[in-house]
């Protein structure tokens, strides 16, 4: 694990963005195609107007969502709406993004579903951008979800999981750590004191939450973009 710190935000989330760049431009390289992981909130806005603004062979790019609410792509609550209005634009608009909201089934069968989507992608992924609350969750991870233990096993065949958490008025669909490890890379951009201060404990094995198991796991590197 490397940890990279910036006196801002937007610094922070450029690098990050170059970073992702260069290794989607790898698989795109090396395998015609690529699949980029991408979280939803605030935290990422910058990255992917960046991203968008980079000339890259986007239309060979398959963009995933880490994790989504069980919410039609029209909500503002949606992470479809907020990806595809900040990062499939200019350059970017080429890209093909996987729908999860599917309105005539449920988050369970869903999440069996799309893990064959997923797996039919070009795949591993070329990179996954992530972010983390101040609780250690990380994609829709969070500490009180019922089958957390399964999100989390790297030895899991899971790639996808329905979660629900006292975090969310909405059921949940997330990625597992089985699959968002198996990335070329894990960019993992965090904003604020707090959170660097959730991260650290975790590096020292203080606590046991998510974001510690991410950073414990040895499949894919995970690489931190820090600023206050």
């Amino acid at each position: 694990m490397q940890q990279f710190h910036f006196n801002t935000r937007d610094e922070a989330s450029i690098e990050a963005a170059a970073a992702l760049a260069v290794l989607i431009g790898r698989r795109l390289a090396t395998q015609g195609a690529a699949s980029l992981v991408v979280s939803g909130g605030t935290t990422p806005g910058r990255c992917f107007a960046e991203l968008a603004a980079t000339d890259l062979d986007w239309q060979h790019v398959s963009v995933v969502l880490s994790d989504e609410r069980w919410v039609p792509p029209d909500s503002d609550d949606s992470n479809e709406k907020l990806v595809r209005e900040s990062l499939l634009t200019g350059h970017a608009a080429g890209a093909s993004l996987l729908s999860v909201y599917e309105p005539d089934t449920s988050p369970e069968a869903r999440s069996e579903t799309m893990a064959d989507e997923i797996r039919a992608l070009p795949f591993p992924f070329a990179a996954a951008l992530l972010g983390m609350g101040e609780d250690g969750h990380f994609a829709s991870l969070f500490p009180d979800a019922a089958n957390l233990g399964e999100g989390l096993d790297t030895d899991s065949a899971t790639l996808c999981l329905p979660v629900a958490t006292a975090a969310s008025p909405h059921p949940r669909i997330s990625l597992s750590l089985a699959a968002l490890s198996r990335s070329d890379e894990i960019v993992l951009l965090v904003f604020g004191e707090k959170k660097l201060s959730v991260i650290e404990a975790a590096k020292k094995a203080e606590n046991d939450l998510p974001i510690a198991r991410l950073l414990r796991q040895k499949r894919a590197p995970v690489n931190v973009y820090w600023a206050p």
